[in-house]
């Protein structure tokens, strides 16, 4: 992808003399429209004052607001636009992989691996000939600024913030910036999906949050309200929330029970086990009562599709599934990725694609002994796993000592047949500036950080369009970038509104 100088502008910078009392003023209004919102939450005179229930789920403030957007090129949104259809084509080619492997044409130990550690009924329902074909209604990949362009560290199909974004995409617009998406894209975009798996031009839509997922339900909540406003019949709902019948899912619109025909999935299913009525959800979409997005396949949310991705063994097939344009594209953005299985590898054989000090690795072993700086890889859980998102179960090599280190590599190696693992190569952020205020603060601050872009695509009739893109800045001595108090979260805007030329 396109390569930011730094002559670009990515925000206020030092050069310009900010108005500092115009940041505070921007930034208190957005904060105050995020609490009309339900993202943050006021504070209260009296602290010991205990929240009202419907208060309760409100998220509070989070990260640090930002007066403007993050800024990118044209050449940079034209790159990211780009994207979605060739991330759209790998979910594509990773389903067609898979069911390949299932049959024997391509390597049995694809399909094995995909499936390690998920229960029978689950890879059962994901290979069922009816739902061959779905793919996820929403890919967010993860990409970070490098000084050498972007890398996508993971890609998300059960992503949060989409309704953060669009709240974001909407106050910022309002102000006079021109924001990637504008006021309405990413609302528009969900619709534009929803309608698209359900067949309908008017479905009736469950957003189905579980309580694991529980931090996301104010902003879900917010989603299903402009989704309402819109004109696309949409209920925020607990999974013990729906009802059951030989006819379909049902939910309560007061004293009236609504048939769902759409239902958005909210909840992870690793986590099915603990999610009231999950059996029954998807026993409907299996007898076609419901339509259910993102479909519950398991290899479609596993992390070590990069792994297969860069797979000596499937070269072959990714050029032929992908095209050499979108086989090119990915090869720049997606890292070098392997899974850690802890099998030995033949006498003969080496771990495809690792090197250490220019010489081929053949176990896994010879990584323990890595200098702090020759550790530039992080270790993170592959998809199935409580520990695979929101940064969690992340080991980050050159950031521990060398027998914590040791100690992560034999962890990761240990759960292998319940819970894989993969090593993935480090990728820094380059350095960025944004503004932010603090009302605690005298005043307004620059802040040097490394940044995340998060764009988010909604697939509708086998095209995969952008509908807004998220940045999260975190402060330089932060190694991973994900939301959190000390993070610059905005949408991303192209300067002066110069957009691409097609």
């Amino acid at each position: 992808m396109s390569r930011q100088t730094p002559s670009q502008s990515t925000g206020l910078t030092t050069n310009e003399t900010p108005n500092l009392e115009e940041i505070r003023s921007r930034s208190a209004e957005l904060h105050k429209r995020l609490i009309r919102d339900g993202f943050y939450q006021a504070q209260r005179a009296q602290p010991d004052v205990q929240p009202a229930a419907s208060e309760a789920e409100t998220t509070t403030l989070t990260w640090r607001i930002s007066p403007e957007p993050f800024w990118i090129t044209a050449e940079e949104l034209r790159a990211i636009e780009e994207l979605g259809s060739h991330l759209l084509s790998f979910y594509t080619a990773l389903n067609r992989l898979y069911f390949a492997s299932v049959r024997g044409s391509q390597p049995p130990w694809v399909s094995r691996y995909l499936d390690l550690g998920k229960p029978e009924t689950q890879v059962e329902y994901g290979r069922m000939n009816r739902f061959k074909q779905h793919l996820p209604g929403i890919i967010r990949p993860d990409l970070i600024l490098t000084d050498n362009g972007w890398i996508a560290t993971e890609l998300d199909s059960v992503p949060g913030g989409i309704g953060l974004t669009g709240s974001l995409s909407r106050h910022y617009s309002e102000m006079g910036h021109p924001i990637i998406g504008g006021p309405n894209g990413m609302i528009d975009g969900f619709a534009r999906m929803i309608r698209s798996v359900s067949g309908s031009p008017n479905p009736n839509l469950a957003i189905i949050v579980s309580e694991e997922s529980k931090d996301y339900r104010p902003e879900m909540r917010w989603l299903g309200q402009q989704l309402n406003a819109m004109g696309l019949k949409t209920f925020m709902i607990k999974p013990e929330e729906t009802r059951f019948t030989e006819d379909g899912l049902t939910v309560m619109d007061r004293t009236t029970a609504v048939p769902i025909d759409t239902v958005y999935r909210f909840f992870e299913l690793f986590d099915l086990k603990n999610i009231p009525k999950s059996e029954l959800i998807l026993y409907s979409a299996r007898k076609e009562k419901v339509k259910i997005t993102p479909p519950a396949k398991t290899y479609l949310e596993e992390k070590m599709a990069f792994a297969l991705f860069h797979h000596p063994a499937l070269r072959a097939f990714w050029l032929e599934a992908l095209g050499e344009k979108t086989d090119a594209a990915l090869m720049r953005i997606l890292p070098k990725t392997w899974v850690l299985d802890p099998r030995d590898v033949p006498p003969h054989a080496v771990i495809p694609g690792l090197m250490i000090r220019e010489r081929p690795v053949s176990r896994w072993q010879e990584l323990t002994s890595l200098t702090q700086k020759e550790r530039r890889f992080v270790i993170k859980p592959s998809g199935f796993s409580e520990q695979a998102w929101g940064s969690r179960g992340v080991v980050v090599g050159h950031d521990l000592p060398e027998k914590e280190w040791a100690q992560a590599l034999n962890d990761a190696q240990g759960r292998f047949a319940r819970s894989p693992s993969i090593l993935q190569e480090f990728h820094g952020g380059r350095k960025v500036s944004v503004w932010y205020d603090d009302p605690a603060e005298p005043q307004p601050k620059l802040m040097s950080g490394r940044v995340r872009l998060s764009p988010y695509y909604f697939t509708a009739d086998g095209k995969a369009e952008l509908g807004g893109i998220l940045a999260t800045i975190c402060p330089l001595d932060k190694k991973l970038i994900h939301g959190m108090t000390d993070a610059v979260m905005a949408p991303c805007a192209v300067k002066n509104n110069q957009r691409s030329k097609n």
